[in-house]
């Protein structure tokens, strides 16, 4: 299997995705466009259902490491963490709008035209590393906003925050999550992702988790 033909296939099935229902989507066509063999492409995903899971782990796995990202980049010392919880919540709204499969992933709302597959872990034969990831439980809405939740509460929290002001960032960190995705079903006025969040994390807050 050489280098980076697994994204190959994965990129040419989400292309094949935004021109069709998944149901439509033919695996041949798929390894094709990638410009590898059927066999390469059974032999990386195992099936049509395994070739779904991994797209969206992959979904999955693109956008927690976005939210990783707009935590940890850099911002404005003096008001750091509620600008970096700003961040996170507008990637959360454009990588949502950006890709339905996401979208799907965050809300539950699975259209006729996604694949659709079982949330749950399937017995899985692969020898492939990342097959055998992908064939694990795939994250439900609440359990993906957990994660970004928590990891948000353990980037920003500082070392001397008290319990409540923990519970508190907790807190602050699901609402900025839940306010993107609103935004992403209904565009948001003047100020956008960022005027909403700002709104609701004020800095005297953010100061007491720093």
């Amino acid at each position: 299997m050489m280098p980076g033909a697994r994204d190959s296939l994965l990129d040419a099935a989400c292309t094949a995705l935004a021109r069709r229902p998944w149901s439509a989507v033919r695996m041949v066509d798929v390894a094709a466009a990638a410009g590898l063999s059927r066999q390469t492409l059974y032999n990386e995903f195992g099936s049509k259902d395994g070739l779904a899971r991994a797209l969206v782990r992959r979904e999955a796995d693109v956008y927690l490491a976005g939210v990783e990202r707009a935590l940890t980049g850099p911002a404005d010392p003096g008001d750091g963490a509620r600008e970096r919880l700003t961040a996170a919540a507008e990637w959360t709204a454009t990588a949502a709008r950006g890709s339905v499969l996401l979208r799907a992933l965050l809300t539950g709302c699975w259209s006729e035209r996604l694949p659709s597959p079982t949330l749950s872990a399937v017995p899985s034969s692969a020898t492939v590393p990342a097959q055998r990831r992908a064939d694990g439980p795939l994250p439900a809405p609440g359990e993906l906003l957990a994660l970004v939740r928590d990891r948000a509460v353990t980037v920003l929290a500082g070392a001397g925050a008290t319990k409540s002001a923990v519970a508190e960032m907790s807190r602050s960190c699901e609402l900025a999550v839940r306010l993107a995705l609103s935004c992403v079903a209904a565009p948001p006025g003047e100020g956008g992702v960022a005027g909403l969040v700002r709104s609701v994390v004020q800095p005297s807050d953010a100061a007491v988790w720093n």
